[in-house]
């Protein structure tokens, strides 16, 4: 679904062809989504039409087939605000493409709305971390199999806790960092 909201998002800010929908998902669009296929944007694309989210015009090529260039619609441009200001459930798993999307996107549509994004995120990280930082993480070995080096596993169970620890902890500082981006003065604009 943020695909969808991720493409009404790249057409508020001009008409686009398929084509370069699809190159920048390839390109800027893989920090916040990856995997996707031609196929699924010109399929959607024509979901999101019939959907009145979008239409598009036809953009004749001497030599070439013609192109489709989207335009957003005013159910799509209701739509898209409708998802930037809806509520925000974050998962386990910090770095979410979801959130990535939502407030890549949000940012430049609304920043209050970009402001609470933010602060569910890191509301949510920092009572994470208050109830796992610190933890039990004994590993208890009962029977193992002859294989398993007791001593190796737990050095990699330890360096791997000390890896998610510090990304998490420079995830949190860069939701900060954008926290405050957002908190400062706007530029062109009038914070919403």
């Amino acid at each position: 679904m943020a695909l969808e909201y991720g493409l009404l998002a790249l057409l508020s800010f001009r008409p686009l062809s398929g084509y370069d929908l699809l190159k920048w998902v390839e390109t800027e669009g893989q920090f916040i989504r990856s995997r996707i296929h031609h196929s699924q944007i010109y399929r959607l694309l024509g979901r999101m039409v019939a959907d009145g989210l979008v239409d598009y015009r036809v953009d004749p090529r001497e030599g070439r087939p013609d192109a489709k260039v989207y335009r957003l619609t005013e159910v799509g441009r209701e739509a898209l605000l409708a998802w930037v200001r809806s509520p925000y459930e974050p998962v386990s798993r910090f770095q979410d493409p979801d959130f990535l999307t939502r407030f890549a996107f949000a940012a430049s549509l609304d920043r209050k709305a970009a402001l609470r994004l933010i602060d569910t995120e890191l509301a949510h990280r920092r009572a994470q971390i208050a109830r796992n930082r610190d933890r039990d993480r004994a590993l208890v070995f009962e029977d193992p199999l002859p294989e398993v080096d007791q001593g190796l596993t737990r050095r990699v169970f330890e360096e791997m806790h000390r890896y998610g620890a510090a990304s998490v902890d420079r995830w949190v500082e860069w939701l900060e960092h954008m926290r405050a981006l957002l908190a400062g003065p706007a530029e062109g604009k009038s914070v919403r």
